[in-house]
């Protein structure tokens, strides 16, 4: 399973064999990362220069971007159906038929969708080392939106596939719990030099508080998507007062998101709590490649780094605007490299157009099921 660990051609070969001695063992607990210790430190002290034409990127989705049959295109590989069955014996239930057959309804849940799209985007590393594994050799950063930076994690080497599926377990449950438990939502504003995001959301908070007597109102910008555009989330009756008055702060749209609630805001306390619990028991490597945190918008410099910034970014804004800008802005003589977007869909394609018309020249989608 060449998806657990991002290495060079020979060592995924390698990685390989040792998982089919592994598998026929039936030591189905011991970490991978353990067997190939000495094959990365040997990587990691290589210093060869890199050549821009030749340098690629991955982009992992986030939430939203979900579909059922998303996985259709990577099912063609024998490790893909092995990762979901792996998954689904730590999820109790069968994840792959839920992202085949769904029902819609059942995938966008938040605790089933997340799952999903972890093991879907992984599911596209695999296929990108079966059909162009260049893209893995050069690899040299990555990023994810939301639920999408543990797949990044799981690709760079810093967290293992069933660690994250554990995690993105409690995570969902969580965060489908905290939903549950206070009407909120979250939409998509678009704007222009002259909005007034912020404004909007205290003058919404404000409201809320007087009429509905909230004691604690919530309603901020959760993303940072690209310029003029930015998600904001909160009570449910925030976020009716904002697509009401909206164009009182100069913003031109406001564009329901099909999630369960306030994500990236203070509504998500509880689930922030339960991921710090469950952080404790998991063993974290230092990345093989950049990771870029959504908590910052910079490379994570430790795992200790990444450790903490897990339980902040559920209730942080994603920084995905400024991770873009981190990972594209150079010179103009340097060219830009190869963008891989291994989540479902392209929407971030839509939004490092946006961010990075230089960058967005190289991006591929590894599996766009809107054409």
């Amino acid at each position: 399973m060449s998806w657990t660990r991002k290495l060079g051609t020979l060592q995924l070969k390698n990685l390989q064999t040792l998982l089919m001695t592994r598998t026929t063992s039936g030591d189905s607990s011991q970490n991978v990362a353990d067997l190939l210790q000495d094959m990365q430190a040997t990587e990691q002290k290589k210093k060869e220069k890199t050549d821009p034409d030749t340098t690629t990127v991955l982009l992992f989705a986030g939430q939203g971007s979900q579909k059922v049959g998303m996985a259709d295109s990577f099912l063609q590989h024998p490790n893909v159906k092995t990762m979901f069955n792996a998954a689904s014996d730590i999820l109790k239930y069968d994840l792959l038929s839920l992202c085949q057959h769904g029902p819609q309804s059942e995938l966008d849940r938040t605790v089933h969708c997340q799952p999903a799209l972890l093991v879907t985007s992984l599911a596209a590393v695999e296929h990108l080392q079966e059909t162009d594994p260049n893209v893995l050799e050069h690899c040299k950063a990555c990023a994810g939106y939301s639920v999408g930076e543990y797949a990044a994690l799981v690709f760079s080497g810093a967290i293992s596939f069933e660690d994250a599926v554990a995690l993105i377990n409690v995570r969902a449950k969580a965060m489908q719990n905290a939903c549950n438990a206070v009407s909120s939502e979250m939409v998509t504003a678009i704007g222009s030099a002259s909005s007034k995001f912020r404004a909007a959301c205290k003058t919404a908070r404000d409201h809320i508080q007087e009429k509905f007597l909230i004691e604690k109102p919530v309603c901020h910008v959760s993303a940072n998507l690209c310029t003029n555009t930015v998600t904001i989330a909160g009570h449910t009756e925030a976020i009716n007062y904002l697509k009401e008055h909206h164009n009182e702060f100069e913003i031109r749209k406001i564009i329901p998101i099909p999630v369960s609630g306030a994500f990236h805001t203070n509504l998500m306390k509880p689930v922030s709590k339960k991921l710090e619990l469950a952080l404790k028991n998991v063993h974290i490597e230092e990345p093989l490649i950049k990771v870029y945190s959504n908590y910052t918008g910079k490379v994570f410099k430790s795992p200790q780094e990444i450790q903490r910034s897990l339980p902040l970014q559920v209730v942080r804004p994603v920084l995905w605007e400024q991770t873009m800008h981190a990972m594209f802005t150079r010179s103009g003589k340097i060219n830009m490299p190869q963008v891989h977007d291994a989540g479902p869909g392209s929407q971030l394609g839509s939004l490092l157009r946006k961010c990075n018309g230089k960058a967005f020249l190289n991006y591929c989608p590894v599996n766009d099921y809107s054409k």
